[in-house]
């Protein structure tokens, strides 16, 4: 089946203008339109990308993206946190089972202590999943930048998910992905709680590409290392969105993973 948005109390909390991503992501032009103005990635050229089907306190099915950065650990965002989650790995086609595909249940979910639904800061959550995955062609890990590798506004990066590709559709059922610059914190002003050592603002707000829902908690890759987590962004789908700069947690990440 395909991807529902979550609904409900988490875009309310957020107030109007913010919606956490929480179904779509994006690939490159706009050809069935999947991730808002991106493409259908290759299928497993993304080896790290995870799909995450959570089921929340009132049993419904939300789902987020996720990457592998260890065998059996999966970096998210803390919004996708749900009463269990299901890791599938090595997908294209999420409604299409492959021999690549290696599903995996998460043992315990790590949220970040911090994070603030209102203020949307702190949007990062660690996975331990029951198993370690099996490294092959199509699984892999996703290196992360250093503490203090603070990425600068103007590059070019990557987001990928099976987020929505337009509003009003429902989510992709392949990997799309979409090309990004990072932005000057100014283009993120109108984010009342947006805060620049905290998080990246990604998008140029001229084009018609973003992240959207179900994009949420999938990777920002600049030069092959994840630099930033789908958070949130407007309604409309509009650029810039908000991700959570993965520099600044570098030293919460290997403690968790460093305990367990």
């Amino acid at each position: 089946t395909e991807a529902n948005p979550a609904k409900g109390s988490l875009s309310d909390k957020m107030g109007h203008l913010l919606l956490p991503l929480l179904i779509f992501l994006l690939c490159s032009t706009s050809e069935a339109g999947e991730i808002i103005g991106g493409t259908e990635c290759k299928p497993h050229s993304r080896p790290y990308m995870a799909y995450l089907e959570i089921t929340t306190p009132h049993n419904s099915v939300g789902h987020c993206g996720g990457f592998l950065i260890r065998r059996n650990f999966v970096l998210t965002a803390a919004h996708c946190k749900g009463r269990s989650i299901m890791v599938t790995l090595g997908a294209h086609n999420i409604t299409k089972k492959e021999d690549t595909w290696q599903k995996i249940k998460v043992m315990k979910q790590f949220p970040h202590p911090k994070f603030d639904y209102i203020l949307a800061h702190h949007d990062i959550m660690l996975l331990k999943l029951n198993e370690k995955a099996n490294l092959t062609l199509a699984v892999g890990t996703l290196p992360l930048p250093p503490q203090f590798n603070f990425i600068p506004p103007g590059r070019m990066c990557r987001v990928a998910g099976w987020g929505r590709t337009e509003v009003e559709k429902s989510g992709s059922d392949t990997l799309q992905e979409v090309k990004l610059r990072l932005m000057d914190p100014q283009a993120c002003r109108h984010f009342e709680t947006f805060d620049h050592n905290l998080q990246l603002c990604v998008g140029n707000p001229k084009k018609a590409k973003s992240a959207f829902k179900g994009d949420s908690g999938g990777p920002l890759l600049c030069a092959g290392v994840a630099h930033g987590i789908v958070s949130y962004g407007k309604k409309t789908a509009e650029p810039p969105a908000v991700f959570t700069r993965i520099s600044h947690y570098r030293p919460w990440i290997n403690k968790i993973l460093k305990k367990n």
